[in-house]
């Protein structure tokens, strides 16, 4: 077993477990194999939470074998769930990393999950360049998945598709300059990073029985954290039917093969309408930016907001306006499509992304060639009145 440095590590990987002996070997093994990361540089924590078969036993097993220092946490808890055990884990490590400096970062992935031998070493990258937390993205295990009814990985790529074209005219109608375009959507517990600070900044990991994950990149997006979805941090996922946690992946793999026509993502609506969600987000931020959403409440009735709801509203910063106004109002209410909308979206989106390109760069090209025009007129001005 590796030795720790003087400080403790500076990068915690977060594990909870439950019920894995078909899976942790492989998920250790992984975790155990990071590249490109000093001695000492990274630790591990496994939460194992309610197991009734041999994790435990495999775990005490294979921990002596391993290259990083790791602290091992048992627990039974009646009312366990996904986001208490998550945060249990993200909790503890971020204890850890406090023992030797109020620094480094936490990082999250699934006992049933395999990461790459670079996956720390991205995550590093994207932090060390100024993120606050790390989205990754996720793939099916590839034998797992060809095990599962034509139908669903077809409709999967229907949907990795849309919801790329999506991401990229969302990405460049209303730009964030800390997760530029190329970047995805996707918030899953397999694949986080997170700062220490920034996961106390905002309490913590949110203690709830489904869409921790989600809610988690939310609040810290709310909160005015610079989170980075990075489209080159991927972690290999089971495609297994039968999962631990109530709502996971699992649910949704098992329940898209009984109900073929289940809706979308929340997200995935309709081409024109998501567009129109992007352009509002702009001008709002535009005006949050220049103090004048408190004078000017145009924007609130176009939504159907009240102006009590839009006052309050309106004193928010920037992350919770945004997120507050989408919930308040009736008119910016998700409304996702179902698969059989998708090839149609396609193709109209495909069109419109191409379009969103076009007049980007000739407006890009304009400001460019009146740069010079303007700088001459000020220098002139400034020559007529000495």
């Amino acid at each position: 077993m590796q030795v720790p440095t003087a400080f403790g590590p500076q990068a915690v990987i977060a594990v909870p477990v439950r019920n894995e002996e078909d899976r942790i070997a492989a998920c250790l093994r992984a975790i155990d194999a990071q590249s490109g990361l000093a001695p000492g540089y990274l630790g591990l924590v496994l939460f194992l939470n309610n197991c009734t078969d041999r994790t435990n036993e495999i775990v005490t097993a294979l921990v002596p074998t391993l290259s990083i220092p790791v602290r091992v946490l048992t627990e039974s808890y009646v009312g366990a769930h996904a986001g208490w055990a998550r945060r249990r884990a993200m909790d503890a490590a971020a204890a850890w990393l406090g023992d030797g400096r109020d620094a480094g970062f936490i990082l999250s992935t699934d006992a049933d999950s395999r990461v790459p031998p670079d996956w720390v070493a991205r995550n590093q990258e994207a932090i060390g360049a100024g993120a606050d937390a790390v989205a990754g993205r996720v793939e099916l295990d590839a034998a797992e998945a060809a095990l599962l009814p034509p139908s669903l990985p077809a409709r999967g790529r229907l949907e990795d598709r849309y919801d790329a074209l999506i991401t990229e005219a969302e990405a460049r109608i209303d730009p964030d300059p800390h997760d530029p375009w190329p970047c995805h959507r996707t918030a899953i517990g397999a694949t986080l990073a997170v700062t220490r600070a920034a996961y106390h900044a905002v309490g913590g990991m949110p203690e709830i029985p489904l869409g921790e994950d989600g809610a988690f990149i939310a609040r810290l997006i709310e909160h005015g954290l610079r989170v980075r979805h990075a489209p080159d941090v991927c972690v290999t996922i089971s495609a297994r039917l039968a999962g631990r946690a109530p709502g996971g992946v699992a649910d949704t793999i098992r329940a898209r093969c009984e109900e073929p026509d289940a809706l979308c993502d929340a997200r995935m609506e309709s081409f024109l309408r998501a567009v129109r969600r992007y352009v509002w987000r702009r001008r709002f931020r535009r005006q949050h930016g220049q103090g004048t959403l408190a004078r000017d409440r145009a924007w609130a009735r176009k939504l159907g907001i009240g102006p009590v709801e839009a006052g309050r509203i309106a004193a928010l910063p920037l992350g919770q306006a945004v997120a507050e106004a989408e919930r308040a109002s009736p008119r910016l209410a998700y409304r996702p499509i179902g698969p059989r909308q998708l090839p149609r979206e396609i193709v109209i989106a495909r069109i419109g992304v191409a379009a969103i390109r076009i007049y980007l760069a000739l407006s890009h090209g304009l400001r460019r060639r009146l740069a010079p025009l303007q700088q001459r007129a000020f220098i002139d001005a400034d020559s007529r009145n000495p």
